[in-house]
């Protein structure tokens, strides 16, 4: 009997000596322990996502390029992009004229800056333009990379009203962005380098593709009707559109053409008989090469996404995708400049239709982003 009892405690006290210390690890903190920190809401905003998959059509690949796109690189450079406070008073960010929304152009004929400043200019989209034939941007080539192109507006006293010296002493001062800053580049120092790399890489990323233009030209025979395939012809050869917007990835030749848009002869002086250049109020690219035969000239623009980019041109004077047509086919507006490429053409309201269809089948996918609702602090 007593040996029965023994062994009874023993079991009991080896079951408690198990227990016991189980009991004590699942036990509460004690009063007045510190809780777990709570990741910054800007973090979950922005997270670290991988490359994009560059969508049927495009010819983006990232490892031809210049210089290198990362995701650290494009989580740094899409919080640069839509962050206000790059702009003098924190009213203003790229996205603010590279809409999302618009396929990274706007739906306004000219860009609105700092104060309510008004612009002489629409924003162009730079959706696949990491790969673009010839390295120019802005509607006058001013810019010879995406970095340029990226901070240039920043220092513009119409659009963000900054000193790129203020905005480096801006991000700089944020701990948020000296993080972002070690990850995407292995040390947290700030300029404006690495500013612009960053966002030419977010850039690099926006790109379109997969349209049903380009699932046909792929093989499927089935992806665009017959008014489309209809417009398809008429783009490549009657109304002579694939001249300058010539097919493929971007569906422009990355050069500068006279279309007489914004032309005014009322306003041009004559001099010698000749008139003067003074009916451009905008003398595109003149204003950067200084050569007689740019004056008036602005850049092809892409047609990926053509449909989000209305008004067009360059001063968005033309409000629909007919009107465009209309003022090609009438060969521009005549003056002394004008693209001698420019050939006058005539189309039934059927085949005007088919060509329009056809341009919005141009539209694809893979640009498409938001905001982040929150940013580094």
């Amino acid at each position: 009997m007593r040996l029965r009892l023994w062994l009874g405690l023993g079991l009991s006290l080896v079951v408690v000596s198990f227990v016991l210390p189980r009991a004590r690890a699942a036990s509460p903190a004690p009063t007045g322990a510190a809780a777990p920190a709570k990741e910054p809401a800007w973090k979950a905003a922005i997270p670290l996502i991988p490359l994009p998959t560059p969508p049927l059509g495009s010819n983006a690949d990232f490892s031809t390029l210049s210089f290198k796109v990362t995701p650290e690189k494009v989580r740094l450079g899409r919080s640069l992009f839509y962050d206000k406070r790059v702009s003098i008073d924190a009213t203003e960010s790229c996205a603010t004229c590279h809409r999302p929304d618009n396929a990274f152009s706007e739906p306004t004929p000219h860009s609105t800056g700092v104060h309510g400043q008004q612009g002489g200019r629409k924003s162009p989209t730079f959706i696949n333009e990491a790969w673009t034939i010839a390295p120019v941007f802005f509607w006058d080539g001013r810019a010879s990379s995406l970095q340029e192109q990226a901070v240039g507006p920043m220092a513009n006293p119409i659009e963000m009203g900054n000193t790129h010296e203020k905005v480096v002493a801006m991000i700089g001062a944020i701990p948020g962005y000296h993080e972002l800053f070690l990850a995407a580049f292995g040390d947290d120092k700030v300029d404006l380098a690495r500013i612009a790399d960053a966002i030419a890489a977010y850039e690099a990323t926006r790109m379109s593709g997969n349209s049903r233009y380009d699932r046909f030209e792929d093989g499927d025979l089935k992806a665009l009707t017959e008014e489309e395939q209809l417009g398809r012809s008429l783009f490549l050869e009657k109304a002579h559109c694939a001249e300058c917007h010539i097919t493929g990835a971007n569906f422009s030749d990355a050069q500068f053409h006279n279309l007489g848009i914004g032309w005014k002869a009322s306003a041009a002086k004559k001099v010698g008989g000749k008139l003067t250049r003074d009916g451009f109020k905008d003398l595109g690219r003149y204003a950067v090469t200084k050569d007689p035969k740019d004056i008036g000239a602005f850049k092809t623009p892409t047609l990926r996404e053509i449909t989000k980019h209305a008004p067009y041109m360059h001063d968005g004077s033309l409000a629909t995708l007919g009107a465009v047509i209309d003022h090609y086919a009438k060969g521009g507006t005549a003056n002394p400049w004008r693209d001698p490429s420019l050939k006058k053409f005539t189309l039934t309201p059927k085949e005007k239709a088919a060509l329009i269809a056809f341009l919005k089948s141009l539209d694809g996918e893979g640009y498409a982003d938001t905001a982040p609702s929150a940013f580094p602090e």
